[in-house]
């Protein structure tokens, strides 16, 4: 079982709705991907270290899911939240033991 953790940043400017839908569609896709969630954790709105897209601040998210598959999840997560207009900035790591 690899243990991946999930980063990214939302624009500061979405309301809460969708905020919280982007959230959701995140997260459904890791189960469609078959990964188990172990942690969510919304770090919330924070102040960038550095301007991204004319942005001072930005919605910070990290997930922690376990994933036991023979597809590269990470490569599938990245692509999808590299084309989603929401997200500034993402990263996947897997975390070894």
């Amino acid at each position: 079982m690899a243990h991946y953790e999930l980063m990214y940043i939302l624009k500061p400017d979405l309301g809460e709705e969708q905020t919280q839908a982007d959230i959701d569609r995140f997260n459904e896709l890791l189960a469609q991907e078959h990964a188990t969630v172990t942690k969510v954790d919304k770090w919330g709105r924070r102040k960038l270290a550095y301007e991204i897209q004319r942005l001072t601040e930005g919605f910070y998210m990290v997930i922690n899911f376990d994933y036991d598959g023979s597809n590269d999840i990470a490569n599938e997560i990245t692509r999808v939240l590299k084309i989603h207009e929401d997200v500034i900035r993402s990263i996947v790591v897997r975390i070894d033991d």
